[in-house]
C-alpha cells in the first residue's frame, strides 16, 4: 500500500482512453475503478478498469489476442464475491478478467528506460450487470464522501501488513466493501444516482 498517488486519476483516465481504442467496438464503456480512481485512497499501485461487454463468451474471444499484444493474461476468475445479504443468482456476478504487471516507474519519473505499461486488473463485467453497477457505486460514494476515505485506507492498510495471501485479503475484505455497498445503496437511492 502506498499513499495516494494525484496522477493516478489522469493515468487512469488515459488506460480507459486506450483500452476502449483497443477492444472497439465490443467495449461498450471503459472505467477507472477501484482505489487508485479515488481520491485521496491509498492503495496498490495497480489500475482497476472495468470494460463493459454485451457478452461475456464473445468478449473473452475477442480480447485474448489484444490485450496478450499488450501484456495481459487472463486470469481464471470468473465470478464476482455476492454482498452478504443478497439472495442473487451468483451466475449474475459472471466477469472475466485480465491482469498486467510490469515494472512500470512510479508517476513523474524521467527515467529514460522507464516502461510505459502500469499493472492493471481489467474486470469485464456485462452491461447492467449487478457487479459492473457495484464497482461504479463504491467509487461515486467515496468519491462523494471524503470523509470515509481515510477509515477505509486505514482499514486497508492494516489488513495488507497482516495478511499477506491475495485471496485471504480479497475474503476479509468483501464484507468491509458488503457494509460500504450498504450505506452507498441508501445514498444512491436518496440522490438518484445510477451507473
Amino acid at each position: 500500500m502506498v499513499d495516494h498517488d494525484p496522477a493516478w486519476q489522469p493515468a487512469g483516465l488515459a488506460l480507459a482512453e486506450e483500452l476502449r481504442a483497443l477492444l472497439a467496438p465490443q467495449a461498450l464503456r471503459v472505467e477507472h475503478i477501484g482505489s487508485t480512481a479515488i481520491p485521496g485512497m491509498a492503495a496498490k499501485p495497480i489500475f482497476d478498469l472495468q470494460v463493459s461487454v454485451a457478452d461475456l463468451a464473445q468478449a473473452e474471444a475477442v480480447f485474448d489476442g489484444p490485450l496478450a499484444g499488450q501484456g495481459f493474461q487472463r486470469s481464471p476468475y470468473q465470478r464476482d464475491h455476492v454482498p452478504a445479504g443478497l439472495d442473487d443468482d451468483p451466475a449474475r456476478w459472471a466477469k472475466r478478467m485480465w491482469s498486467r504487471r510490469g515494472q512500470a516507474e512510479p508517476a513523474g519519473s524521467d527515467s529514460p528506460d522507464s516502461p510505459d505499461s502500469p499493472d492493471v486488473n481489467l474486470h469485464v463485467r456485462l452491461a447492467g450487470s449487478p457487479n459492473e453497477r457495484l464497482a461504479l457505486l463504491f467509487r461515486d460514494w467515496f468519491r462523494a464522501h471524503p470523509e470515509a476515505v481515510p477509515a477505509y485506507a486505514r482499514f486497508k492498510s492494516v489488513l495488507a501488513e497482516a495478511v499477506a495471501d491475495v485471496g485471504v485479503y480479497a475474503d476479509v475484505k468483501d464484507p468491509v466493501v458488503d457494509l460500504v455497498i450498504t450505506v452507498a445503496e441508501r445514498w444512491a437511492a436518496e440522490t438518484g444516482w445510477t451507473a
